[in-house]
């Protein structure tokens, strides 16, 4: 297995689906109607995403071929957005592009099931986490990457998922502090993988920058 390319795949991941920063959230959305019902949300949120990674996995490079964009061209684009997505992290503020405008929270709270909007779409699955995947796919080559990447996909909706489950557990210890404080660390990984993204793909389509 590749490691270097998990390391990295996870990190961006997890950084963007945060799932210490995304707990209060969910427990918004669910926690007025019972450990039952965060359970069934939590259960419902692991298909959905897995799902969702599947078909972004496997169409990301059809979508991007039938666009006529090149691979290098939208990680630059797709770095660019991750690292705005950072600084509202590093800010403590919530990024519109994964938590919807005023309106648009208006209209979450009325949903009977969160599970597949707003929490799968744009909350976890949002512009972020998609350019994330579909540029870390394109740099799939061989088994051992693709063995990378879907385990590296796989851990973290793992991981999220296994905190919400735990949602009426640790709702008990984690506070604001650690919320805050998490939110900028993510912040920071994501905005130094999202440089990363944005000068790899420069060297490539202006060669004269390297």
């Amino acid at each position: 297995m590749d490691q270097e390319l998990f390391l990295k795949t996870f990190a961006a991941l997890f950084a963007i689906m945060s799932p210490i920063a995304n707990l209060p959230v969910f427990l918004a959305l669910t926690s007025d109607r019972g450990p039952a019902f965060e359970r069934k949300v939590a259960f419902t949120l692991l298909i959905s995403l897995t799902a969702g990674s599947v078909v972004i996995g496997l169409s990301g490079d059809i979508i991007l071929k039938v666009f006529g964009i090149s691979l290098d061209a939208f990680r630059l684009a797709g770095g660019f957005l991750i690292l705005l997505i950072a600084l509202d992290l590093i800010s403590g503020q919530s990024t519109k592009a994964h938590h919807g405008s005023s309106k648009e929270k208006e209209n979450m709270k009325s949903q009977d099931n969160p599970a597949i909007y707003p929490l799968t779409v744009p909350v976890l699955l949002g512009p972020g986490s998609i350019s994330t995947m579909i540029i870390f796919r394109g740099q799939v080559h061989n088994t051992s990457q693709e063995i990378a990447y879907v385990a590296a996909v796989a851990a973290a909706i793992a991981l999220l998922i296994a905190t919400f489950f735990a949602a009426p557990f640790l709702s008990r210890f984690l506070g604001e502090t650690a919320n805050s404080v998490m939110s900028r660390l993510m912040g920071m990984i994501l905005a130094a993988i999202a440089m990363e993204m944005m000068t790899g793909s420069l060297k490539v389509l202006l060669p004269g920058l390297a």
